[in-house]
């Protein structure tokens, strides 16, 4: 058989003679088209399909009418008609006999005795699926009874979920009425495994309920725990970030509220178990943090203490302009906040949180003692120039009209001294003023 048959080839033929007739360009691709249609005509193989028949001319004309494209596959893939109604007809038959052995397998007693009786080998579905589920509901029931009963992880219960759901599913498949039933042709020919009696079936029944309901208390157990430990593991690290003595007392509450409620876990569950080994390394840990209560309140006062003094330091040092007397009390109470917290020893809880605020006092305090000299030492040269100016005034007579040149290296000192006051002191206005006079006097 043809890839592409005459009927197929001959619409797409027309399809693209008609495109390319309007396009003295299209010749080239015409022929291209066509050779490719001629090659897939030629070959031998399997009908192409319509996506295959598209990609052969999609690269030419990506816009090729889908309809003829279509009409191209269905002429080429035609319907075989030989022998159809005879493979309609066994289909049927097939059906027909399929669903008749389903109905004569439905587990009621009504329909399964009487079979059993005259066409047992009709059951031979029914047989075959019990023997299976048998082994199966057995099988799942050891694992599971192991894995739940004597589980020593979280990953053993897991496991034992699964297995108790597959004991179910397979226990359920089993017709109960028809447990005591023993079908002597299929168990000659297949060596039955299954003995179940009723009680024994129920019992099976019981000991799966039974582990669901252990694995539930499990389950709850574990939920109890992680949820604990997560907010212990929440609190610890709460109370190490704050520096806040309240926020730390909220957090040592919640831990220890979380350890009370690990306390009422079960112990008779495996969690619970693990949990009380987990809960006394907790405990150990809050005693040890909780000893520092007392030292975190005190030091927190310290620190509150030495906030307050940074707090009116910074009030002083804040202005632009300020008077020495003001920066020596800003020096002051800088220093009053850096003892405070130099109060704080190694082993105080506060300690880092401390050493940070005091690195940073410790450097306003420095630019604050900047600023105090510079204060200091511009209202010096400041009155050092206005006594120079006075003396500069009191050698002038009052009618001279050229300075002597005494005089000029006098006033070059005035304004060698006046440049020395440093800008944002308190007499940097002035000396401004001064100093302009005295450059224009000289000039």
């Amino acid at each position: 058989m043809s890839c592409l048959n005459q009927s197929a080839f001959d619409i797409l033929k027309a399809e693209i003679q008609r495109r390319c007739a309007s396009s003295p360009a299209g010749n080239v691709q015409q022929e291209i088209a066509l050779r490719r249609l001629e090659k897939l005509r030629s070959r031998q193989g399997a009908p192409l399909t319509l996506d295959q028949l598209r990609d052969t001319l999609s690269d030419l004309f990506p816009d090729f009418d889908e309809k003829v494209l279509k009409r191209a596959a269905k002429a080429n893939c035609p319907p075989v008609a030989t022998g159809w109604h005879r493979v309609k007809w066994v289909a049927i038959a097939i059906a027909g006999i399929t669903g008749g052995i389903w109905v004569l397998n439905l587990p009621y007693p009504m329909i399964r005795y009487p079979v059993a009786q005259t066409m047992p080998l009709v059951l031979l579905p029914s047989f075959i699926n019990m023997d299976h589920n048998y082994r199966q509901a057995i099988a799942s029931t050891e694992q599971a009874d192991q894995l739940v009963n004597r589980a020593t992880s979280a990953a053993d219960f897991d496991l034992g979920h699964t297995k108790v759901k597959q004991a179910q599913s397979h226990l359920g498949a089993l017709p109960v009425w028809f447990l005591g039933y023993y079908p002597s042709v299929y168990c000659g020919w297949f060596r039955c495994s299954w003995r179940f009696t009723l009680d024994e079936f129920q019992q099976a029944r019981k000991d799966v309920a039974r582990m669901e309901a252990k694995l539930f208390q499990e389950r709850n157990a574990l939920t109890t725990i992680a949820k604990a430990e997560e907010v212990i593991a929440t609190a610890k690290q709460q109370y190490q970030q704050q520096s806040d003595t309240a926020a730390k007392q909220a957090a040592l509450a919640q831990w220890q509220q979380a350890m009370d409620e690990l306390k009422t876990v079960s112990q008779q569950t495996l969690a619970g178990r693990t949990a009380q080994t987990k809960l006394l390394a907790f405990e150990r840990d809050f005693q040890q943090v909780a000893g520092f209560t007392a030292d975190n309140v005190r030091s927190g006062s310290v620190i509150q203490a030495a906030k307050l003094a940074a707090e009116t330091a910074q009030k002083f040092s804040s202005k632009p302009v300020q008077t020495t007397a003001e920066w020596q009390e800003a020096v002051k109470l800088w220093q009053a906040a850096i003892a405070q917290l130099e109060m704080i020893k190694l082993d105080d809880p506060d300690y880092l949180s401390a050493q940070k605020l005091l690195q940073r006092y410790q450097e306003n305090l420095s630019r604050t003692r900047v600023r105090l000299q510079q204060e200091q030492e511009s209202v010096q040269f400041y009155e050092q120039a206005q006594r120079l100016t006075q003396q500069l005034l009191a050698s002038v007579p009052a009618n001279a009209k050229v300075m002597s040149g005494e005089q000029v290296g006098q006033l070059q000192a005035i304004v060698n001294t006046l440049k020395k006051v440093s800008q944002g002191t308190t007499v940097y206005a002035d000396a401004q003023v001064m100093l302009k006079s005295a450059q224009r006097r000289l000039h």
